[in-house]
C-alpha cells in the first residue's frame, strides 16, 4: 500500500482487523475514562476480553506493519486512519483524501488525545453514511462512524446522538446492556475536550 508522506512506513490494509475480537476496545477504550472518579473502562464494554485486546494490540502497534483504515466517501472527501508505529513515536494519524487528488492532507493526530482539526457530529455522520461505491475501504456505516469518532470536536450534540452511537456499538459487537452507557462515556470525553470553534473552516470545505 502506497500513501504519499508515508513512503518509509510499512503500510498494510487494516480493514480485515475490524472484525477481529479486541479491535474496538483497543481503538476506543481509552476515550471512555473521564476524570479521577470515572468508572474504569473494560474491554467487555465492547464485547471483547482482556486476552483479545492484548493480542490485537500487538498487531495494531507492530512497527513492522502499520495498519491503514480507509473511509472513502461518495462524491466528496474521505478519511484515512493510520497507526503510525514509529518506535518511540507511536500515534494515530487522520488524513483527508479528496477525489481526483494524489495526496492526502493530515488533519489530526491522536497521541492520547486529539490534536489538529476535528469535525462536527453532522460532518461525521455525513461521511459515515456515504460510503464510496467505487473506492476500496470500509463500507459498513457503523464501523465508519466509530473509526471517525475520535475526530469529534463538537460540544453541541443533540439528544439523539447517544442512541445513534450505541446502535453503532452494538452493530460491531458491543453488548446491548452496556452500549448506551459506553456511548455516554465516549461522548463525555469527546465533548469535554477542546471545543470546536465555529469560526474555523471545516477541513471538508477544501480550505
Amino acid at each position: 500500500m502506497l500513501l504519499k508522506g508515508y513512503d518509509d512506513g510499512p503500510l498494510v490494509a487494516g480493514e480485515p482487523l475490524l472484525a477481529r475480537p479486541g479491535f474496538w476496545s483497543n481503538y476506543l477504550m481509552e476515550m471512555c475514562g473521564e476524570g479521577a472518579s470515572a468508572e474504569r473502562p473494560l474491554p467487555e464494554w465492547f464485547g471483547d476480553d482482556g486476552a483479545d485486546t492484548d493480542a490485537l494490540s500487538e498487531v495494531l502497534f507492530d512497527p513492522e506493519g502499520w495498519p491503514v483504515f480507509r473511509v472513502p466517501a461518495e462524491n466528496g472527501p474521505g478519511v484515512v486512519v493510520i497507526y503510525r508505529n514509529l518506535v518511540g513515536d507511536y500515534g494515530t494519524d487522520y488524513l483527508l483524501t479528496r477525489p481526483g487528488r494524489t495526496h492526502a492532507q493530515q488533519i489530526a493526530t491522536r497521541e492520547g488525545d486529539l490534536s489538529g482539526t476535528g469535525l462536527t457530529w453532522h460532518e461525521l455522520v455525513r461521511l459515515a453514511d456515504s460510503p464510496s461505491s467505487t473506492a476500496e475501504g470500509v463500507e459498513d456505516t457503523a464501523a465508519r462512524l466509530l473509526l471517525l469518532l475520535p475526530l469529534l470536536t463538537d460540544s453541541d450534540v443533540s439528544e439523539s446522538v447517544p442512541a445513534r452511537l450505541s446502535t453503532a456499538l452494538t452493530s460491531v459487537g458491543a453488548p446491548q446492556e452496556t452500549a448506551v452507557s459506553t456511548a455516554k462515556h465516549l461522548l463525555t470525553h469527546l465533548t469535554r475536550r477542546s471545543r470546536h470553534d465555529p469560526a474555523w473552516a471545516s477541513p471538508l470545505s477544501g480550505s
